[in-house]
């Protein structure tokens, strides 16, 4: 009897990875919602709502299902028929079926069900390694880890929503040398999101990543590579639907002076050394929108002690299972304990810890990422 039981709870804990069933129902709950929201877009809820009343749910089960048929393939959709209509005939009372078939419908149901269930799985587990290589290959456009600059600490994080992100994150030196670890170096500071997400928005941000650095090799001041950038990003936008919000800074770090400009991003924040928070949102449109468009340059300072950070709008906009948005007011609330004693790194911790006990269980909705520039108290 132990024995049994032990090895029924191995069992259990094989399949749900140790989760806790409150969990589980949350996850399902959460993963319920996802897929609903998914079928529902297909549906004319217009006609749906003009039938009568007592028509309405029926109307609406109809509708999801025949959204959930037209994900699967043509043959795939046969398959799925075949096993309702298996089903169906083992519900009827045996005086309507033929004895002599010697057909166990429910037998059907199930093979044809499982095999539905396999072949979706195949297809699933084939295109989760083609996107786990693409992931690989995306980690190598943005740096592994923070450059080490004399008197600062830099910290980032990205998290997609799904294997592959449009959200993109770099930090480039610039001068002769090329090495922000020089007197009279700069550091190019970015921080962008291209439209969509998914494998769309990451193919955009691997040739906006490409354009980038292509532009910037040659020596092109901040704001003539911003112009130049809106310039490419315009000739792929698809007449502006695949438009890229982005965040640009120079950092001297000698004096801790910034030149930024905002093409249509979130502004950056910097917390001063007494605890305020100033927003940096000078700037213009997104890039890919307007071929003429111009990005004036702001212009600020990190003091000994203060902290930016640059951060891309899923921050902001995670939303919790009320449908909350998590918002700027949390993340600058967030930001004052954050005084010269905490690094960059715990500094981003503290924000995405309460960002995760925020949002709880919710499925992410859009990518995430943060930059986090401290100057360093001396």
């Amino acid at each position: 009897m132990d024995r049994a039981i032990g090895s029924a709870r191995t069992f259990w804990q094989r399949v749900t990875d140790g989760v806790e069933i409150s969990e589980l129902w949350t996850q399902f709950q959460a993963e319920a919602r996802t897929s609903y929201g998914l079928y529902s877009r297909e549906v004319d809820w217009d006609a749906v709502e003009k039938s009568k009343t007592w028509q309405r749910p029926f109307r609406a089960a109809g509708a999801l299902f025949w959204a959930m048929l037209m994900k699967l393939s043509p043959a795939r959709r046969l398959l799925l028929l075949f096993a309702m209509v298996a089903i169906v005939l083992d519900l009827l009372p045996s005086s309507e079926r033929s004895p002599e078939t010697g057909i166990h419908f429910p037998s059907l149901a199930i093979f044809a069900l499982f095999l539905l269930l396999a072949l979706e799985l195949a297809d699933r587990v084939t295109m989760k390694r083609d996107l786990e290589i693409a992931r690989e290959i995306q980690r190598w456009l943005v740096p592994d880890k923070p450059p080490e600059v004399p008197g600062y600490d830099i910290a980032f994080l990205s998290r997609p929503a799904n294997t592959v992100a449009g959200d993109y994150y770099d930090t480039i030196p610039r001068g002769v040398a090329r090495n922000a670890a020089t007197k009279d170096s700069k550091l190019l500071l970015v921080v962008a999101d291209v439209a969509g997400k998914s494998v769309p928005a990451a193919l955009l941000m691997a040739t906006f990543q490409a354009s980038l650095r292509a532009i910037e090799a040659s020596g092109t001041a901040l704001a003539e590579l911003v112009r130049n950038l809106n310039f490419y990003v315009c000739e792929n936008s698809r007449n502006g639907l695949r438009f890229v919000t982005a965040f640009f800074a120079e950092l001297e770090p000698a004096t801790g002076r910034i030149s930024y400009t905002s093409a249509g991003h979130h502004p950056a924040f910097i917390r001063r050394a007494k605890g305020a928070v100033e927003e940096l949102g000078e700037g213009g449109l997104p890039l890919g929108i307007e071929f003429e468009e111009t990005f004036p340059l702001g212009e600020a300072s990190l003091g000994s002690g203060e902290l930016m950070l640059i951060y891309t709008d899923g921050l902001v906009e995670a939303v919790n299972a009320k449908g909350e948005e998590f918002g700027k007011e949390r993340v600058t609330n967030l930001l004052f304990p954050c005084d010269a004693q905490v690094s960059a790194a715990e500094a981003l911790g503290h924000v995405t810890r309460a960002l995760d006990n925020f949002v709880g269980a919710e499925r992410q909705h859009d990518d995430i990422t943060c930059m986090v520039v401290r100057r360093l108290a001396g």
